[in-house]
């Protein structure tokens, strides 16, 4: 009996929160779904930092073109790259492990021109995942893969031409996915829940969970993956 393989599908996101690491941990391959369409207001390009003055966004413009997927965003003005690492710099500088990490972060934002939006997102997430938290995830695309179908008939077409026993989900997709359609395809249909994440020293209170990983990374450092999922085996 060939052993069970576990799987998450999901679109890349800019600096994604924890609980984004959290589902890329817990299974044995993550693609990443951008051959959909990209969604204005969305995580695609922006996500938020903790600051003194409370939450801020950090956005890349991406222009007003509604009709292109993910994978098709280009990012014509690079200026915003040196905008952002400025603004890291200025809130996270004093963190205790700001400088652990700087070199790896400033090389990304000024070390280059990104001229894709996927590109980009799916660069910081494979790097972040296996050199700053030690995941041993093996990291597709789905444009890897010939689809047909629309919505959840493309998703399972997915899922199935991988071989997945076991498909790990986000409680959002809660919305589309119909249950049965995973069980007549035998594949275990498992809803991640993002409840229990211990709180950590953050520079600025009141705590807050919904930020980028960058928050945990620069304040905790290399106890970042306990924060996110070694907590549920037992004490730091």
């Amino acid at each position: 009996m060939p052993p069970r393989q576990s799987l998450a599908v999901l679109q890349s996101n800019y600096i994604p929160w924890k609980g984004y690491f959290d589902i890329i941990h817990d299974v044995d391959k993550f693609i990443f779904y951008d051959d959909l369409q990209y969604t204005k207001n969305d995580w695609r390009n922006r996500n938020k930092i903790k600051t003194a003055n409370g939450l801020q966004w950090l956005t890349i413009p991406v222009g007003t073109d509604k009709n292109r997927l993910i994978c098709e965003v280009d990012l014509i003005d690079s200026g915003w790259q040196r905008k952002h690492w400025e603004t890291i710099r200025q809130q996270y500088g004093k963190c205790r492990h700001f400088a652990r990490y700087r070199p790896f972060f400033e090389g990304i934002y000024l070390g280059s021109a990104w001229r894709n939006l996927s590109d980009l997102n799916q660069h910081l997430i494979r790097r972040i995942s296996s050199e700053l938290l030690g995941i041993e995830t093996v990291f597709q695309d789905s444009r890897q893969f010939k689809l047909s179908g629309q919505k959840l008939e493309r998703l399972l077409d997915l899922i199935g031409q991988t071989g997945a026993s076991d498909y790990i989900s986000g409680p959002a997709a809660r919305e589309y996915i119909d249950e049965q359609r995973f069980a007549e395809l035998n594949v275990d249909l498992v809803w991640k829940s993002y409840a229990g994440y211990p709180a950590y020293r953050q520079l600025h209170p009141p705590f807050e969970h919904g930020v980028s990983i960058l928050d945990l990374l620069f304040n905790e450092g290399p106890d970042a993956p306990w924060y996110i999922w070694g907590w549920r085996d037992g004490p730091l």
